[in-house]
Order: C-alpha cells, then structure tokens, then sequence
C-alpha cells in the first residue's frame, strides 16, 4: 500500500508545526549545499530553499508518490531525487531532516552515518516525532499482537528507534560534533474527534502495518483501531500531545 499524500495532508497544519523551530537551528548563510532528507511532498523543502538564499537543495524521498508532488516545486536550485535516507552520498553544507528518520533503524549506527555526510563547519539539523509511548502507538502495538493480525502479521510490529534525547546528544559528541542542540518539545494538537485522530495516524504511524495486511483484514485492523481510541475518547474535542525531538549539531573539523 503506497503512502497517500493527500491522507497525509489532511493535517498538515499540524504535522509541519516543527519547522519553524527547526529552521531556527540552522545557522543560514549564502550558497549552501543542501540535502533535505524525506522530504515527502516538498513544500517545506521549497520553503527552505526559500530561505537559504544562493543555495543548491535537494530532496530525497523513497516514495514515488511523494516525489510525483514534489517535482511541481522544482526550479533552479531546488531539485527532487528518489533514495532512500540510509543511501545518501556526498557531503552537504546542511544536512536536513523533517520527520523521517523514524523510518530509519538504528539511530546508533544513523546518526553516525548522517554526521558524516556533513563537510566540516556544515551542519546536521533533524526533527523526529518521539511520540511512541502515546495511547495512539501503544495501542497499534497491542492490536498487531492480537488474532487474527498477528498471524496475518507472521507476528511482525514495528517498534519506533527513536532514542532519549541525552543519547542524541552523546552520539553527536563522541562523535566530534560541536554546537550541540537536543531538545524534546510537545506540539498540543486539538482534534475534532477519536475518529479523526485515528485519520493522522492512518496517515504514517498505521501504514506499514496497512502495506502487510490483505483486503479486508486491513478494514478489520482499522475498524479495531477506530474503536479502541473512541472508547479512550467518547466525546470530542480531542487533547492530542504530540512529543517531537529536535536536534542540531557542527560537524568539527577532525569528526
């Protein structure tokens, strides 16, 4: 089941609330050598490219549906490629990441990887939801391991790799990296109702599990899904918390 921008759209207000305080972490200046990796349908790596002035930017997204959105932005200086994050090459003045690398496994092994790929004086900025541990993740964790997903699973879940921002924070340094930043900030959501919060998360956290379930079994799983999270919410409005971490980090010149 590919990924559906316009499912993914449906709360982009809210999903690229982070941006503004993830761009306040880049240290902007002229004619950088930018990759944006995930970049999904594009419209925050045009907005970045926006605001670099002079600089080179390009998207890469391991979906051909994002991309095909993606590619309407394109001009000179801004470009879209297909990969995938944990394929990148080269060596980028910035390398930039909104809500993606929580597709990646081993953050351990990542971050190492995407430090690497900054030249020396550039910088690696990233923001990842760390909102696993919400009822609304839990949750699809304790559905897949009931019947009859589990066995239409062959028992597969997906645990999130995100880390506790202090071990961001010591990967960056050990190494080599300086200006260090990590933080964790909750983003407050107010949604209309359980149902359209079970909407978000049918539009990322729920589509893997959706890609390895059959026609009608995957209506089962979100019908399940719907009804766990009305009885957690019979009535709307809906609080929904959503815990992102956002880090920033120099390369030094011998990392």
């Amino acid at each position: 089941m590919p990924w559906d921008p316009d499912r993914y759209h449906q709360f982009w207000k809210e999903r690229s609330a982070p941006f503004e305080d993830l761009f306040a972490l880049i240290k902007v200046r002229q004619g950088l050598r930018v990759v944006d990796l995930g970049c999904g349908t594009g419209e925050l790596t045009r907005e970045l490219a926006e605001r670099l002035p002079g600089s080179d930017v390009l998207g890469i997204d391991v979906s051909p549906e994002m991309l095909a959105r993606a590619r309407d932005h394109e001009r000179p200086g801004l470009r879209f490629e297909g990969g995938a994050i944990e394929s990148v090459e080269g060596q980028w003045d910035l390398v930039f990441s909104h809500a993606a690398i929580q597709w990646v496994d081993d953050h351990r092994a990542l971050v190492s990887r995407l430090l690497s790929l900054v030249r020396p004086g550039g910088q690696l900025v990233v923001q990842l939801p760390s909102n696993h541990r919400h009822f609304t993740q839990t949750s699809v964790i304790e559905i897949a391991q009931e019947q009859p997903f589990s066995h239409a699973l062959n028992g597969w879940v997906r645990h999130w790799p995100t880390l506790a921002i202090e071990d961001y924070a010591g990967l960056l340094f050990g190494h080599g990296a300086t200006d260090i930043t990590v933080f964790e900030k909750v983003y407050q959501h107010i949604l209309e109702d359980a149902d359209a919060v079970a909407d978000w998360m049918s539009g990322t956290a729920l589509v893997p599990y959706f890609e390895r379930l059959q026609d009608g079994v995957r209506e089962q799983f979100m019908e399940t899904y719907r009804e766990r999270l009305r009885a957690r919410w019979p009535l709307g409005p809906v609080f929904f918390p959503f815990r992102r971490t956002l880090f920033a980090a120099t390369r030094g010149a011998t990392s």
